[in-house]
């Protein structure tokens, strides 16, 4: 299981549906690790100290993208995973993927804090085709295998949990 001493860190993870049914995804390389591959994932990030998670969701859809228009819907899946922030520090993410949709559009970056311009590459709406058909990394894991459910409005009576269990070290 993950370290009990690590901080959790509540996470807000966005799927963001235009009214083409697109999901916008974020390409991005992880902080303090140059060498590793980049990787496509949801808009989202942490949810602050007091803040609901419907807030998160809200404050992290505008700086990201800078979409004001939102409708927001269930959380739909849940997942823990250990990974570092930016600073380095390494957490244990407690991710919660909410569905929102938009008008969609063009997504401003003018939001961005100093370590998202340097860790994200590259910003933009995907169909459910080229989803299913990706050869590049998208997390979380199992996203390809889910998404059209979601995509459909058929959301599940609880969130699913989708974190995938640690291989045990050789």
């Amino acid at each position: 299981m993950f370290d009990p001493s690590l901080r959790h860190r509540p996470t807000a993870r966005v799927l963001l549906f235009d009214p083409a049914g697109r999901i916008l995804l974020m390409k991005g390389r992880l902080p303090n690790r140059p060498q590793a591959t980049a990787a496509w994932f949801t808009v989202g990030g942490g949810v602050e100290p007091g803040e609901t998670l419907e807030a998160a969701v809200r404050r992290e859809i505008a700086e990201e993208t800078g979409f004001r228009q939102i409708e927001i819907g269930p959380v739909v899946w849940l997942r823990e995973g250990v990974g570092a922030l930016s600073t380095g520090e390494t957490v244990l993410f407690r991710e919660s993927y909410v569905v929102a949709r938009c008008p969609g559009g063009e997504a401003s970056r003018a939001g961005w804090e100093a370590h998202e311009v340097d860790l994200v590459d590259d910003m933009r709406w995907w169909t459910l085709d080229e989803v299913s058909v990706a050869t590049e990394r998208i997390y979380p894991e199992r996203f390809i295998e889910l998404l059209p459910e979601v995509a459909a409005g058929r959301y599940p009576a609880e969130p699913l949990v989708i974190t995938v269990p640690r291989r045990p070290r050789a």
